[in-house]
């Protein structure tokens, strides 16, 4: 069986199989661009980042207190030679038998193979001693040119998410400048007459806007730039009007739900007059329906998630962010999973992935357990408000009982 796109039909899909198929759609990526390392945040690099220098760029104190040539004799009292301190280094070498006074940072004297903290020393003027200098080991307490990240070395590799550790070490070499692959621009919007905004009266048989507000919050979350088409009537003309726009303007069109077989579904109609459009099902609870794509000139890819809010989310997770990726020239990869012990009963069904909303914790040995929410109900957003994972339960899987082992998904969640 092929996994083109436009060629599977109505098969059911496995999970695999429709994120395969998915990745059919992308034929070009978002480029690169160079953006100041300030504003890099969340970015994906484009290119390996190799230092220039040495990190750490000369041998330096890890403590304040003195550096010496440690000798077998153990010596406890030490004629001071000076001062080394940070950014300003001793000159020349250190004399024999003596030491010099010491700052964190500073490059280690000429001379000098140990540094003994200031807690160890009973100071004077002149000279220091030494207490307790059993404790004492040759090389102790200084950090080695080069420890880090030495010269010419790959400090951190093309398709790295930079986050704020990642920031630092690009700034530890001296880049005032990081090349990023460009955001891939999303475009979504919401259809029906009988959608409404937030923050406006309800009328009578009408709904909130609501999964185009989440689809906002996970393409942040991904790093993407989103353009919010907003809530478009049932109109043909309309819709496709705003449809030849956003695939001027996008890398990647989503709505969710409203892309039925049904006669009377505007998008639809206005998807298939502009480009190809696919229509499958897909072996997993929530989220059986979706539809992917290209639309107009440009041959923007085009998903469609399924209406329901929870399966929103589900879908997202497993098929747009390996989308974003490809989008971003990188290979899609598979979401982290961990192994937890159920502590509920959990149903599924043989030859369909379940992915439950669940909780999971750490017990006092260490082991992963994990409950369910409770009602799973595709529509039930509280369920994934208290989660902090997914249960995945794969097809040939029909259920789990406490004690058994299942596979999770943790969510991004802040604390």
């Amino acid at each position: 069986m092929t996994l083109s796109c436009f060629e599977l039909g109505e098969t059911m899909l496995s999970v695999s199989e429709a994120m395969t198929a998915l990745m059919t759609l992308v034929t070009r990526t978002t480029g690169s661009e160079s953006v100041p390392l300030g504003k890099a945040y969340g970015r994906r690099l484009a290119a390996d980042v190799t230092a220039p220098i040495n990190v750490p760029q000369q041998t330096n104190a890890a403590m304040d207190g003195v550096a010496l040539a440690w000798p077998d004799t153990r010596d406890t009292r030490w004629p001071v030679a000076g001062e080394a301190f940070a950014g300003q280094a001793f000159s020349g070498p250190v004399p024999a038998g003596q030491c010099v006074r010491i700052t964190t940072g500073a490059p280690l004297p000429e001379g000098t193979d140990t540094v003994i903290m200031r807690e160890q020393l009973d100071e004077q003027p002149d000279h220091v001693t030494i207490n307790a200098p059993d404790r004492i080991k040759r090389g102790q307490h200084i950090r080695q040119a080069g420890e880090d990240i030495r010269a010419g070395s790959v400090a951190l590799a093309a398709g790295t998410r930079l986050d704020a550790a990642a920031m630092g070490l690009i700034a530890s070499l001296g880049y005032a400048e990081v090349n990023v692959t460009a955001r891939p621009r999303v475009a979504i919007f919401s259809t029906g007459n009988e959608v409404t905004a937030p923050g406006v009266a309800l009328p009578p048989s009408a709904i909130y806007d609501t999964n185009r507000f989440t689809l906002t919050g996970l393409l942040i979350e991904q790093g993407a730039e989103v353009v919010d088409i907003g809530i478009l009537p049932d109109d043909p003309n309309a819709i496709q009007q705003a449809l030849e726009d956003a695939a001027q303007k996008s890398d990647l069109v989503i709505t969710s739900g409203g892309v039925s077989v049904g006669q009377a579904d505007f998008t639809r109609q206005a998807l298939q007059a502009m480009g190809q459009l696919a229509f499958w099902r897909v072996a997993l609870r929530p989220g059986r329906p979706m539809a992917c794509g290209l639309i107009g000139e440009q041959q923007t890819p085009f998903v469609g998630l399924p209406g329901n809010p929870v399966a929103v989310m589900v879908t997202f997770s497993q098929f747009v962010v390996p989308l974003l990726r490809a989008l971003e020239g990188q290979t899609p990869s598979l979401p982290s999973r961990l192994t937890a012990i159920a502590d509920t009963a959990l149903k599924s069904r043989l030859a369909r992935t379940d992915f439950l909303r669940g909780v999971y914790h750490c017990d006092a040995q260490g082991v992963l357990h994990v409950r369910d929410t409770g009602a799973q109900g595709s529509g039930i957003l509280t369920s994934m408000v208290a989660a902090n994972c997914l249960i995945e339960l794969g097809d040939d899987q029909p259920g789990a009982q406490p004690g058994e082992a299942v596979c999770i998904q943790p969510l991004a969640r802040w604390p």
